[in-house]
């Protein structure tokens, strides 16, 4: 970690393909303890800089550092801090639950002692019982999300980037993930992306606003206002402005 408490780095990020910049001249930092909201509308450049900042994508040019470790030099050090939930994330269809995270438990390198207190702390926090010996195949999107999550915090990460965490969840499962994620930032650094407003207002206490590539917002949530004037304030700042 770096000496300031900074978990996640990014500076100058860029992303190209071709002649188009996905995402350009990108700088933000996290520091350890806070939700952080990542917003944007279609097409911004959220999901694209989130796989930027777990290596899933190498950047065109930009420094990216997680934990103090740089990611272009040290990329297998900095994965380990981090848990990643993409969106619509990939799974193991033919396995169950179990199966699954018994398989990534050692593709993790945890010891017997660690996977048995971490499934058990998974399982627990995001309600598999009932699903634990099901094909993923045969889940509904609510219970594959919440395997997803599972996932990400299965070898107990620092830093959290999670995009869009709460989709295809039922009331009952969404105040359960929520309590999570507030749980979790006590101690963590949660990056989250989501398109629903009322989330960053129950959750985060800043909000970094990226539109057409570039961060046209950073600030705490109470500079965004409540939720009527977070619309407003999303509107102004973003393309749709320039399209009403």
């Amino acid at each position: 970690m770096s000496e300031d408490g900074l978990m996640i780095e990014a500076e100058s990020l860029c992303k190209f393909y071709g002649p188009f910049a996905a995402v350009n001249e990108v700088s933000f930092s996290v520091p350890r303890r806070q939700v952080c909201a990542f917003l944007g509308p279609n097409g911004a450049g959220k999901s694209t800089t989130m796989k930027l900042l777990t290596g899933f994508l190498a950047p065109t040019r930009g420094t990216i550092r997680i934990a103090g470790h740089d990611m272009s030099s040290a990329r297998i050090d900095g994965s380990r801090h981090i848990g990643y939930l993409p969106e619509n994330g990939p799974l193991y269809e033919e396995m169950t639950p179990r199966g699954a995270l018994a398989y990534l438990a050692g593709a993790r390198g945890l010891s017997a002692a660690q996977k048995k207190d971490r499934t058990a702390f998974v399982v627990d926090k995001c309600n598999l019982e009932e699903v634990w010996n099901k094909p993923i195949s045969k889940l509904s999107r609510g219970f594959r999300q919440r395997v997803g999550m599972a996932q990400a915090l299965l070898h107990d990460p620092d830093v959290l980037i999670l995009d869009e965490p709460t989709s295809g969840l039922d009331p009952n499962q969404l105040v359960g993930i929520r309590q999570l994620i507030k749980e979790l930032g006590e101690t963590k650094t949660v990056l989250l992306s989501t398109h629903i407003l009322q989330e960053v207002e129950i959750l985060c206490s800043r909000v970094i606003l990226i539109d057409q590539g570039r961060i046209v917002f950073d600030d705490s949530i109470d500079q965004m206002g409540q939720r009527e004037q977070m619309e407003e304030k999303f509107h102004s700042l973003t393309r749709f402005a320039a399209a009403v």
